[in-house]
């Protein structure tokens, strides 16, 4: 979950200052997340089709040895959020991975509850943390 801690208010909070907040404290963002994480680029442009894309934030573990796509939401989790998610993923595992890396993660933080949490992972080896907006 991420804690409100400069009583933001939450309810009119969109997804793009949600990731200039998640920025503004990078590390101690990549830290709650686990060990192993890096930054790799927000707003990572992808083409799908016809159309160009954009990841909210692409990350790298290098102790998984795979990028992790991480999804911002504003509202509670839907089922084309997943569809969303999926499609960034193989496409990141199509395009951009190398022969020598594992297959992507996803993680998907939407707002639940008045709260900001990790309502999806693809992966077990990432648990739900506990996250402080700056």
């Amino acid at each position: 979950m991420i804690r409100n801690k400069n009583n933001i208010d939450i309810i009119k909070l969109s997804e793009k200052y949600l990731k200039q907040l998640l920025l503004e404290d990078l590390d101690g963002f990549l830290l709650e997340l686990g060990q192993g994480f890096s930054y790799i680029a927000n707003e990572y442009k992808i083409k799908l089709g016809n159309r160009y894309n954009y990841i909210d934030i692409l990350l790298f573990n290098y102790i998984y040895n795979c990028f992790v796509v991480l999804e911002l939401k504003i509202t509670e989790l839907k089922k084309e959020h997943i569809g969303q998610i999926e499609t960034y993923m193989n496409y990141i595992d199509r395009n951009v991975i190398t022969i020598n890396q594992d297959k992507t993660i996803g993680i998907i933080i939407v707002k639940k509850d008045n709260k900001f949490i990790m309502e999806y992972c693809s992966d077990k080896r990432t648990l739900s943390k506990e996250y402080e907006l700056v």
